[in-house]
């Protein structure tokens, strides 16, 4: 099977001028949403550290913190409700059952 020279280059072209172009919008994907580029060990090539990250580290730990703890105030809360939901109609019918008397 023989393929002709008119066929092969063109499309080996093609290939390789695609496979650029994904690598080039990969980077730039990769820079937009803040990834660290990463060389071919896959190491970071560029590890920012700056003051401006650690601060944004720090206030979203302090964040983070704030709404773990508002949530366990919600789930105490919500046990709180479920436990009267649910308890206050059987002690309710226990109260009744009681003043009606004795079944005889």
């Amino acid at each position: 099977m023989n393929i002709p020279m008119a066929i092969l280059v063109p499309g080996a072209t093609i290939v390789a001028v695609l496979g650029v172009v994904g690598w080039i919008v990969t980077t730039w994907l990769r820079v937009k949403h803040g990834y660290p580029l990463e060389n071919s060990w896959g190491k970071a090539v560029y590890p920012r550290s700056s003051d401006e990250t650690m601060e944004r580290v720090k206030l979203l730990s302090g964040e983070n913190a704030q709404l773990r703890a508002e949530l366990s105030a919600v789930k105490e809360r919500l046990a709180t409700v479920e436990r009267i939901v649910t308890d206050s109609s059987f002690r309710l019918d226990q109260e009744i059952n009681a003043l009606r008397g004795p079944a005889n």
